[in-house]
């Protein structure tokens, strides 16, 4: 899959993010690390951040390996539970000493897991709420003073499909939902600083790090429900992830971008046949043969 260390590609144009600094919490696994690799192939600094400091050091290592030695791009990691507000304050003030600013911050750090509301330990919402809400808060709050109050930026969330409920996992579907809110309100009492803030909602993707979160083919099973009639892939998530941090994209602030297929919109009396008519876009598969013709978003 895109997400795995290995070849990395892009729909956008080399040189797009050179001399630009960036955060990403969860940016060693699954969607973040896709996340991580194309800002690095854009030419972005990287500060990747996650409880996990072995896995944090290991990804490291690996995605470095991928960076062109003439690249302007570098990765550095620090460790980071998002849910304690001292270390947001130190990961912010860390990267600005390693970077000397911070033009990007992708909350993508987050955990749940499933079951029906009425067996959740007060510990066990509490833990969701504050990873995937309040984590959020603390390090939207913390880059903003800390310094896009004064020099702006672009803030992108990482939130859910949610948009019908989100049974068997309301924890995440309370929270998600609050951050969309999170995002709208943001977008407004910062926008005279420069900073805009939006969300991007992944409908059902596939990485190797969320199949081992669940111990049912909870992919294979959503298939049927998702008009593509496939499962989306990291690779799509961090394409829209750029798009929002990207030039092209300065005049959207407050919003959350679906990217699921259509999945949010369906069962409303239609029904869809099986069909592969909307192929994946995935960095393996993306044609750099034909360099001359390629599309790049500038």
């Amino acid at each position: 899959m895109a997400s795995s260390i290995g070849r990395v590609s892009s729909i956008f144009r080399s040189g797009l993010f050179n001399g630009k600094v960036a955060i990403v919490t969860g940016g060693s696994t699954g969607i973040g690390q896709a996340i991580t690799q194309e800002l690095l192939h854009l030419g972005c600094k990287v500060m990747i951040a996650s409880r996990n400091v072995e896995r944090l050091a290991s990804a490291t290592v690996d995605i470095k390996k991928n960076i062109p030695k003439e690249s302007p791009a570098e990765i550095s990691n620090i460790q980071c539970n998002i849910r304690k507000e001292d270390q947001v304050e130190k990961m912010v003030s860390e990267t600005l000493s390693r970077f000397g600013k911070i033009d990007f911050l992708v909350n993508n750090g987050g955990g749940q897991f499933p079951g029906p509301a009425s067996s959740f330990s007060l510990k066990g919402w509490n833990a969701v709420i504050e990873t995937n809400l309040t984590g959020t808060f603390l390090c939207c709050r913390e880059v903003y003073n800390q310094w896009m109050c004064q020099h702006g930026g672009v803030i992108i969330n990482i939130i859910a499909d949610m948009w019908r409920g989100f049974p068997m996992m309301s924890h995440t579907g309370a929270a998600r939902s609050a951050v969309d809110n999170l995002t709208k309100s943001l977008s407004l009492e910062w926008a005279a600083s420069g900073v805009r803030v939006n969300a991007v909602a992944p409908g059902v993707v596939y990485s190797k790090t969320a199949a081992a979160n669940y111990c049912t083919d909870v992919f294979g099973h959503s298939i049927p429900n998702i008009p593509a009639k496939r499962l989306g892939t990291p690779a799509e998530i961090s394409a829209a992830v750029c798009f929002l941090l990207s030039p092209a994209a300065a005049f959207i602030s407050g919003e959350s971008l679906k990217v699921d297929g259509a999945a949010s919109l369906y069962r409303i009396g239609l029904e869809i046949p099986e069909h592969k008519s909307l192929p994946a876009y995935d960095w393996k598969t993306d044609d750099l043969k034909n360099t001359s013709n390629k599309p790049k978003l500038q």
